[in-house]
């Protein structure tokens, strides 16, 4: 009785083992948009 139980544990674990995984889709970040860097306009400006 033990020796079915732990072939069937062994045919449910093969078999979950198998099953065939979604690939881990990467997605970049966005990236941030370039600037341009302010001016120096004076003491006021």
């Amino acid at each position: 009785m033990s020796k079915k139980i732990i072939l069937g544990l062994v045919l449910v674990s093969a078999f979950a083992a198998c099953q065939r995984q979604e690939p881990d889709v990467y997605v970049p970040p966005a990236a941030d948009p370039v600037t341009t860097e302010p001016v120096y306009q004076g003491k006021y400006g």
